[in-house]
């Protein structure tokens, strides 16, 4: 079986190191991959934390966003444009998706945003998913997942170059 590191930009191992070296302490669970949020859901076990998916985007003007929240928030393509200040969205395809963030689809993670050296990606956290201490991603592979507490999550994404905007993604429960 082939390696799935061997062609990335960055390797889980090299994410690790920079999480390190940016004093930011992390748990690794390694699992056979994941897909989807059902995979995840029906082999994570007892993991604590927030539960996430990410959503690699491309708007109507050519904008980049990763759009990420709690995995069982619902989200609307055609309803979040504005809650997020986008052009009409779709989804990146998965050639942009590596020359841009340097994974795989499957793999999409905040963490991807080591690669987007150019900064392109605008990069939205959903208020709900803030709410939790600890977090859960793929780092940059989908057969391992990390937890990082909330707040280190924000030091990393800002020591990539990227300024995240915390909006409230799920509609209002008020009538």
């Amino acid at each position: 079986m082939s390696d799935p590191t061997a062609d990335l930009p960055t390797t889980p191992e090299a994410l690790l190191d920079r999480l390190a070296a940016l004093e930011i302490a992390v748990e690794c669970h390694r699992h056979p991959p994941l897909h989807t949020v059902e995979d995840s859901k029906a082999l994570r076990g007892a993991l604590p934390g927030g539960h996430c998916k990410n959503l690699f985007l491309k708007d109507k003007k050519g904008e980049l966003w990763l759009v990420v929240t709690l995995e069982d928030t619902p989200l609307k393509l055609n309803q979040l444009h504005p809650v997020i200040g986008a052009a009409r969205l779709s989804f990146g395809n998965a050639d942009l998706l590596w020359q841009v963030l340097g994974v795989r689809p499957g793999a999409v993670t905040p963490f991807a945003l080591i690669n987007d050296r150019d900064r392109r990606v605008s990069v939205v956290l959903d208020a709900e998913m803030m709410q939790h201490d600890r977090l859960n991603y793929h780092p940059l592979v989908n057969d391992r997942t990390v937890t990082i507490l909330r707040d280190d999550l924000v030091r990393f994404i800002t020591a990539c170059g990227h300024t995240p905007r915390i909006v409230a993604l799920a509609p209002s429960a008020a009538p």
